[in-house]
């Protein structure tokens, strides 16, 4: 992949709070263009918020975050334009049950972008055909495994054209056996040069995709670094903690 110089998301003192807790406390994280960057950290460590944030589904408590040097934390802020240009994969795939798998990629293109039919639905191809599911474009959600349901999230999202997409756990909810061929879709956009940002316990993945891994506790960035780096000698006792109770046990 291709990582250039110029950062495209900056984030400066971004905090998160939802009533007296705070979730997000003081995140500074630069990201360049075409990096793919790894999140990992125990359960309620704001990993989730920090990507909520990042495309405005959760309004930040305080400080800055920046697109392509524009801040898109400001009063006047185009949520729809930020939306548009973060996507964002859930853990749970959301598509529209009433719809086929081709319909829930067009829908974004055709409601939000403007689109024609005819327009939307031959670009609605070319991305199933990237996520390998040409043949399951009539397909119903139900009538779809888990995985395959996944990657039609995957195609939505970059339906709309992205400049970063972020993933939250996307594999979490799957079987075992069903995670290899999301993750393939994910490593294959990152060899194509798309930034991304990807909370996962999928260790593997990170080792072999990710160009900088970060490990975040109690609101904070704790430790970043290269993911060889950061999975086999971290520096804080947390990270080690941490990566030993996903028996990944530093050398």
């Amino acid at each position: 992949m291709s990582v250039q110089t110029l950062p495209i998301l900056r984030v400066e003192g971004l905090i998160k709070r939802y009533g007296t807790l705070e979730v997000l406390r003081g995140v500074d994280l630069t990201v360049r263009r075409g990096e793919v960057v790894v999140i990992i950290g125990p359960s309620g460590s704001g990993k989730s918020s920090l990507l909520k944030c990042l495309n405005r589904l959760e309004e930040p408590s305080g400080g800055r975050i920046f697109l392509d040097d524009s801040e898109i934390t400001g009063k006047h802020a185009d949520l729809p334009r930020i939306r548009r240009k973060v996507g964002m994969v859930f853990q749970h795939f959301n598509l529209f049950p009433h719809m086929t798998a081709i319909e829930n990629v067009m829908e974004g293109p055709r409601t939000v972008l403007g689109l024609g039919r005819a327009e939307a639905e031959a670009s609605a191809r070319d991305l199933l055909a990237k996520v390998s599911l040409a043949d399951k474009a009539q397909a119903s959600p139900a009538q779809l495994s888990g995985g395959q349901q996944q990657r039609v999230a995957i195609a939505r999202a970059l339906a709309m054209n992205p400049d970063v997409m972020l993933f939250d756990e996307v594999t979490s909810a799957l079987d075992p056996e069903l995670v290899g061929e999301v993750l393939t879709v994910m490593k294959r956009l990152a060899d194509e040069g798309m930034t991304m940002l990807v909370v996962t316990h999928e260790m593997s993945f990170g080792r072999q995709v990710a160009d900088r891994a970060l490990m975040m506790d109690q609101g904070m960035i704790i430790e970043e670094g290269a993911p060889e780096q950061i999975f086999t000698q971290a520096q804080h006792e947390r990270t080690r903690r941490f990566l030993r109770q996903l028996a990944w046990v530093a050398s």
